[in-house]
């Protein structure tokens, strides 16, 4: 059947993807034409949703179970959503640092007050970008207070400037790494593009398997 094995026919039912299997009084597994169609609902299923939702809603389906049903093919969808915004999170951000506001050119390195003040957060706020690895502010050497020069005063207002639009801190450290002198903003923009169309070759084939979905429980 759907051009499977005997052996993965058998592992379906025995995993409870297909409907239960009657036998004849000589022990032979009686498949119908309600066993072919669910075979092919399972395997679209897997291709869109994967194997392991696949199985979930499967089994679901066959013990009447709707709401489960519902929910895994719900969340499977919100999955693709999340991914969505996720891209658009980056991209967002690379289009808020394109045109960065203008901060005084420093003379002498800054210290922490000074740069605070410069992109508009408290102090506090600057040494919790420091622990995640977001500024490495150098230290003076008759004081130890840390002290900016050029490269962290920009790095701190790409941060202000990126947290204030709520962007999260992984978002953040990326966009960080790709306006270093090692990185290309271009080449991130070019790999979400790809992200972003296989990311809608995925949610047409989930959308197809839900159709089908659909068709095989009102069927």
């Amino acid at each position: 059947m759907a051009g499977v094995s005997v052996q993965q026919v058998r592992n379906y039912v025995e995993l409870g993807v297909l409907p239960p299997v009657e036998r004849t009084a000589s022990g032979y597994r009686l498949f119908t034409e309600t066993h072919a169609e669910a075979l092919l609902i399972v395997r679209q299923l897997a291709e869109g949703h994967g194997w392991e939702r696949t199985r979930v809603i499967m089994r679901a389906v066959h013990a009447g179970d709707l709401e489960t049903v519902l929910k895994t093919v719900d969340a499977s969808h919100a999955e693709l959503s999340r991914e969505r915004a996720d891209i658009a999170r980056v991209l967002g951000a690379f289009e808020t640092v394109g045109t960065p506001p203008v901060v005084p050119r420093q003379r002498r390195p800054l210290r922490i007050g000074e740069v605070a003040d410069a992109v508009g957060v408290r102090t506090p706020v600057l040494r919790v970008w420091e622990q995640r690895g977001l500024l490495r502010p150098e230290r003076e050497h008759s004081t130890g207070y840390r002290v900016y020069g050029p490269a962290e005063l920009r790095k701190a207002e790409v941060v202000a400037l990126l947290r204030r639009g709520n962007y999260p801190f992984p978002t953040v450290r990326a966009v960080l790494d790709e306006l270093g002198p090692q990185g290309r903003p271009e080449r991130v923009r070019a790999e979400l593009a790809k992200r972003e169309q296989e990311l809608n070759r995925r949610s047409l084939r989930r959308l197809r398997a839900s159709a089908a979905l659909s068709a095989y429980l009102d069927h």
